[in-house]
C-alpha cells in the first residue's frame, strides 16, 4: 500500500545513508499506525525526503530470529525494565541473502551497546559455536553468567517489509515496516494485517515524522517486536509494559479492539 507513495521521493544509496546515520546521536521513537495513516504520513513529508533504494527496490524483506534461554531470561529482563539486559537476534535481508548477528546489551549505567557481525545466511536460525563464544562475552558485561550462552535457542521469528527514509531537513531517518508477521518455531504465530510500525531515529529534537504523526493524533508507544510479540503469543507472561498494545492491536484476532492506532 505504501509502495506508490514512496515513488515521490528521490533515491538515496545505502552508503550515503550509513554515512549520514553515523553522525547522529539517536533517539528512537516507535509508532503503531494503520496503513491509511502511514500513507497520510508519506504524503505530508517534505518532497526533498529521500528513500533508500537498492537495485531499484525501495522495500526490502527482513527476517529476524530471536534467541533466548528456556526460562526466557532476555524477555523477563525487558518486561521488568531491568537496567542490565540483553537482546540477541540474527537479522536476515532476505532479498539479498545477507545476514548479521546482532547482540544488544544495556549496562548498569544505562548505556546501550550494539554489536553487529556478518553471519552465514543459511545458519541464521541457529547459533554456531563461534557465535556462542561471542555472545558469552557480551552476556558477562551485563552480569549474566557467560555459560548461559549454551542455553540460547531460537524463540521467535519476525518478518516484515521495510522502507527507509532519509529526512530532508536534519538527516534523521524513518523506517516504515509493513506486512508484519510473528512466527513461533513449531507452534504457529500471527500477523497484523493493515498495520504499520513507524520508527524515527533522530537527534535530541523531534523529527519531521514525529511532528506529523503528533498532528495526526498518534503518540509513541513502547513496542518491542520480540517482547510484545512473545507476550501476545503467551498470555501467562508478565505483560504490563505492553498492556495497551496487548489489549488492542496485539490481542487475539477475535478480541482486538477496533482502533486505527495504538496511542500511548
Amino acid at each position: 500500500m505504501i509502495a506508490q507513495p514512496l515513488t515521490r521521493f528521490a533515491p538515496v544509496s545505502l552508503t550515503e545513508l550509513v554515512e549520514t546515520a553515523e553522525l547522529l546521536t539517536r533517539i528512537d521513537r516507535k509508532y503503531l499506525v494503520d496503513d491509511e495513516t502511514a500513507v497520510q504520513l508519506l504524503a505530508a513529508l517534505d518532497p526533498q525526503t529521500r528513500a533508500l533504494e537498492i537495485d531499484g527496490v525501495r522495500q526490502s524483506t527482513y527476517e529476524s530470529v530471536y534467541f533466548d534461554t528456556p526460562d526466557l531470561l532476555s524477555y523477563h529482563m525487558a518486561a521488568q525494565a531491568r537496567r542490565r539486559r540483553f537482546k540477541l537476534r540474527t537479522r536476515g535481508y532476505v532479498d539479498s541473502d545477507v545476514a548479521y548477528l546482532e547482540i544488544k546489551t544495556k549496562g548498569a549505567r544505562g548505556e546501550t551497546v550494539k554489536e553487529r557481525t556478518e553471519y552465514e545466511s543459511v545458519l541464521r536460525d541457529r547459533l554456531t559455536d563461534e557465535a556462542r563464544l561471542e555472545v558469552a562475552d557480551a552476556l558477562e558485561t551485563v552480569g549474566v553468567p557467560p555459560e548461559r550462552a549454551s542455553e540460547l535457542e531460537s524463540t521467535l521469528v519476525t518478518r516484515y517489509r521495510r522502507a527507509t527514509l532519509l529526512m530532508a531537513d536534519e538527516g534523521s531517518r524513518t523506517t516504515i515496516d509493513t506486512d508484519l508477521e510473528w512466527i513461533e518455531p513449531a507452534r504457529g504465530g500471527f500477523e497484523l494485517p493493515g498495520m504499520t510500525i513507524v520508527e524515527t531515529k533522530s537527534m535530541s529534537h523531534a523529527s519531521e515524522t514525529d511532528r506529523i504523526l503528533w498532528r495526526l493524533g498518534v503518540r509513541p508507544v513502547s513496542l518491542s517486536k520480540y517482547a510484545t510479540g512473545l507476550a501476545a503469543l503467551h498470555p501467562e507472561l508478565p505483560r504490563n509494559k505492553w498492556s495497551r498494545l496487548l489489549r488492542g492491536p496485539f490481542a487475539p484476532a477475535g478480541s482486538r479492539e477496533e482502533s486505527s492506532c495504538a496511542a500511548a
